[in-house]
């Protein structure tokens, strides 16, 4: 039926290629701009064309930034530069920011690596990590990647490319999270909490 609706479907088309847009919430969102009226449409545009154009990646902890500005992090000398958390997207770091609990730098790989996707460490911004430990020599590089098998070899194979430099590694406490209830937990999370206890 869509198919009569040429402009619709293109639409739809178009929304489709969109990631964690869920399928069945494509018609919700294209009714949405079909509903609004011409301005806001024109200024959701606006602010999605500016941001292509203004936004770009920080050459050196790979953050979004201003094209014109300097990077927030890096250049902001209230943070401790020497530590380094490392984590896969800039969803990761705004959930650390979150706890203000955090105050040292951060670098964005892009992604894990994944062969049966195509992404291999090529792909990712490890060569830029690499570069910018041994140069920059912090104390500290926290890896913070997800603990799933893709962010688990990740952070094993960054650390082996630094494991002849004198930078500490160290990763996230894993485990139980707070207020959790044993039997609610899987068998991973328990294992990883037992055979990571540390003194009371």
């Amino acid at each position: 039926m869509i198919d009569k609706i040429p402009s619709l479907a293109h639409l739809c088309k178009v929304l489709q290629q969109v990631p964690y847009l869920a399928s069945k919430n494509l018609y919700r969102v294209a009714t949405y701009f079909l509903v609004s009226d011409k301005d806001k449409i024109d200024r959701f545009c606006l602010a999605l064309l500016e941001a292509k154009r203004n936004i770009v990646i920080c050459p050196e902890c790979c953050v979004w930034k201003e094209r014109d500005k300097n990077c927030i992090f890096c250049s902001d000398l209230k943070r401790d530069h020497t530590i380094i958390c490392v984590v896969e997207t800039w969803q990761e770091l705004m959930a650390i920011e979150k706890t203000e609990g955090f105050a040292g730098l951060y670098h964005v790989l892009g992604g894990a690596i994944c062969p049966l996707e195509g992404v291999g460490p090529e792909d990712l911004t490890i060569d830029v990590l690499i570069a910018r430990v041994k140069t920059k020599q912090p104390i500290e590089l926290i890896l913070a990647t997800n603990q799933t098998p893709e962010g688990e070899a990740t952070a094993a194979f960054i650390a082996r490319k630094l494991k002849d430099t004198s930078v500490k590694i160290s990763c996230l406490a894993r485990g139980m999270p707070v207020g959790a209830v044993l039997e609610g937990l899987d068998k991973l999370t328990v294992y990883k909490a037992l055979s990571e206890r540390r003194p009371f």
